[in-house]
């Protein structure tokens, strides 16, 4: 099916030079990315655009926080010890 699109010149060069650095046509480039985001919304089960694929993982070792903060105090108790050689 063809259609026209109507993008801000700035996003149509940027596109275009991203579709030449990787070696794809316009229409592969943007036909992945719309895939993209189609899969993303799906992912979510609802319509709502996703985070950014960091916000998403920022909690996912939530789980783990009393061993991080166990290692945090290990390694600050290292650190805070004086070395004979390192005492002027």
């Amino acid at each position: 099916m063809k259609t026209t699109l109507e993008l801000p010149d700035a996003l149509f060069r940027r596109a275009k030079s991203a579709a030449v650095h990787e070696g794809v046509t316009l229409k592969q480039l943007f036909t992945e990315a719309l895939e993209s985001r189609l899969e993303a919304n799906n992912r979510t089960g609802s319509g709502k655009a996703t985070a950014a694929r960091w916000m998403r993982a920022y909690g996912a070792l939530r789980f783990l926080r009393r061993e991080r903060k166990r290692i945090e105090r290990v390694i600050e108790s290292e650190f805070e010890k004086i070395e004979p050689e390192d005492r002027l």
